[in-house]
C-alpha cells in the first residue's frame, strides 16, 4: 500500500503545533510531550463537549478562550487551520467520526486506538486519508515499548529466519478487568463502541502482524465467553454495591479496597482528576455508594463483553499465529513467543528481559540462549506512550519514519483480525479476510 501523506509539501520550520480532541486521559498524556519538549511539540488548541475539561486544559497549556471547541464541527466551521496536527482521544465509536472533518480540514492525525468500531469504518478513514494526503499515525504504543522494538529489530535482522509462528497473551488484571469490563465504559459494545478485543487487545492483535512485517492475514477463528463476571457466579451474601456489602472485607473485588484504599484507576473513576479537579475522601464514599458505576458489584453490572477469548490467525505465507485474552488475573502480563526456521524469541513484558535461542546440536547441547534486559515501564505500554509522540512529531518534521511506525496503512491487518475474531466467535465458523 501506497502512503499518499508522503506527497504533501514540508511544514514550516518551528515546534509542531497540535489541538487536543478529547481531552481525557490518553490524550492528556500524549501531549505532554509538549511540556518536556516544548522545542517540539505545541499545543494550541483543546476541543471536548466537557467545559471542565476544555478549562482545565486550556489552563494546563497556557491557551486562551478563543482556543476551546466544544466539537471537531466547530473547530472546522469557525475556520481556518490552527495546528498541523491532531491528537485525538475520544471514545471509540467517536474516533472515525472526528478524524474524517480533519482530515478534511488539513490536519494530520494521531488517533488513539481502535481506529474504528467497523472494518468498514477503518477503511473509509484510509480512503479519506489516501483522499487528503494526510498522515494518520495509531496509537499502538507497544511498537515503541522497548521490549517490543527490540525484538522487532532482530526479527527484521534476520535472527530467526521466517517466523513460523507467532503466540502472543494478555493477562488482564483482576482490578483492571473490573474497573474498565465490568463496571467501566468498556463493559458493552453498545455502551463503549468495541467488543473487549478489540478496546483491550487491537495492541496485541496489531504486535501479530507487526511481527509478520506486512503478510496478509487470510483465515482467522476465535473462541470466548462471558463465564465468570456474571450474576449467577456471585459469592453468598454480595450486594449490590461494595460500600453496602456484607462480604466485602473478604472480597478481591472491593471498589472500596481498590478505589478508595490502593486509589487505582483514579482517572477513569473522577473524570476530572487527570486535570487536577479531585473529590474529596466525604465525596468519593458517597459517589461510591450512590451513582458511581464503579462502586456496583462486579456480579451484578450491565456487561456484556466476554472476559476470555482466543484468536487463530493463518496468513498469506502459511505461518499462523495465536493470542489468549483472559480477564481476571492475579498478575497483568503480556507474553510473546516467536518461533522460526532458525531460532526463537520468548519473553513477558513485564519481566524486563526476553530471550533468543537457537539450536545447537553439538555433543552435550540442545541450544544456545541469550537473554536480552530491557528498561520496562510500570505504565502497562513499557514505556511506548511518549516515544510513539515523539515518532509522530519527527514524521511531520519530514523525517524518515521508524521501524516501529504506526502509519494508518500499516495499522489496519490487526484490527481487521480482530474484527473478524469476533464474527467468527459469535457465528462459530472461521472467516476469511480479503488481501488489501
Amino acid at each position: 500500500m501506497t502512503d499518499a501523506s508522503q506527497t504533501q509539501p514540508n511544514r514550516a520550520e518551528g515546534p509542531v503545533t497540535a489541538i487536543i480532541v478529547g481531552a481525557g486521559h490518553r490524550a492528556i498524556l500524549y501531549a505532554t510531550y509538549a511540556e518536556k519538549h516544548p522545542d517540539e511539540l505545541r499545543i494550541v488548541g483543546v476541543v471536548d463537549p466537557d467545559p471542565v475539561r476544555r478549562r482545565r486544559t486550556a489552563e494546563r497549556f497556557g491557551l486562551p478562550e478563543d482556543a476551546e471547541y466544544g466539537d471537531t464541527e466547530e473547530l472546522v466551521r469557525r475556520g481556518g487551520k490552527i495546528a498541523d496536527a491532531a491528537i485525538n482521544g475520544t471514545m471509540d465509536a467517536m474516533h472515525v467520526p472526528t478524524t474524517l472533518p480533519l482530515l478534511a480540514a488539513g490536519y494530520d492525525v494521531l488517533l488513539e486506538k481502535p481506529i474504528g468500531v467497523s472494518r468498514e469504518e477503518v477503511l473509509e478513514l484510509l480512503e479519506h486519508a489516501r483522499r487528503y494526503g494526510r498522515k494518520v499515525m495509531i496509537c499502538h504504543v507497544l511498537r515503541y515499548a522497548p521490549f517490543y522494538a527490540e525484538i522487532r529489530k532482530r526479527v527484521a535482522a534476520g535472527e530467526i529466519g521466517d517466523i513460523l509462528s507467532v503466540q502472543t497473551a494478555e493477562n488482564v488484571s483482576y482490578h483492571h478487568m473490573a474497573m474498565g469490563f465490568v463496571r467501566g465504559k468498556w463493559n458493552s459494545k453498545e455502551k463503549g463502541g468495541s467488543s473487549m478485543l478489540m478496546a483491550k487487545c487491537c495492541h496485541d492483535l496489531d504486535l501479530l502482524t507487526w511481527m509478520k512485517g506486512g503478510a496478509a492475514p487470510v483465515t482467522v477463528a476465535s473462541f470466548g465467553g462471558r463465564t465468570y463476571f456474571r450474576e449467577e457466579r456471585a459469592p453468598e451474601g454480595a450486594g449490590e454495591r461494595c460500600l453496602a456489602c456484607a462480604i466485602e472485607p473478604t472480597c478481591d473485588y472491593s471498589a472500596k479496597k481498590h478505589y478508595l484504599e490502593q486509589r487505582l484507576w483514579s482517572s477513569y473513576l473522577w473524570p476530572h482528576s487527570h486535570l487536577g479537579v479531585v473529590p474529596s475522601e466525604e465525596e468519593k464514599i458517597e459517589s461510591l455508594l450512590t451513582d458511581n458505576p464503579y462502586g456496583r458489584c462486579v456480579w451484578k453490572c450491565d456487561n456484556d463483553v466476554v472476559d476470555h477469548q482466543t484468536v487463530a490467525v493463518r496468513f498469506e505465507d502459511g505461518s499462523t499465529a495465536s493470542h489468549n485474552m483472559t480477564g481476571g488475573t492475579s498478575k497483568p502480563c503480556r507474553s510473546i513467543h516467536l518461533i522460526g526456521t532458525k531460532g526463537e524469541i520468548q519473553g513477558v513484558m513485564e519481566d524486563g528481559f526476553f530471550v533468543v535461542r537457537h539450536p545447537d546440536p553439538r555433543a552435550g547441547h540442545e541450544y544456545r540462549e541469550e537473554r536480552v534486559e530491557l528498561n520496562v515501564s510500570n505504565d502497562m505500554h513499557g514505556g511506548g506512550d511518549l516515544r510513539l509522540v515523539e515518532d509522530f512529531v519527527r514524521t511531520l518534521r519530514g523525517e524518515a519514519p521508524s521501524l516501529s511506525s504506526t502509519a494508518l496503512e500499516g495499522s489496519i491487518y490487526g484490527h481487521l483480525i480482530g474484527f473478524a475474531a469476533d464474527e467468527s466467535m459469535e457465528s462459530g465458523r472461521t472467516v476469511g479476510l480479503d488481501k488489501l
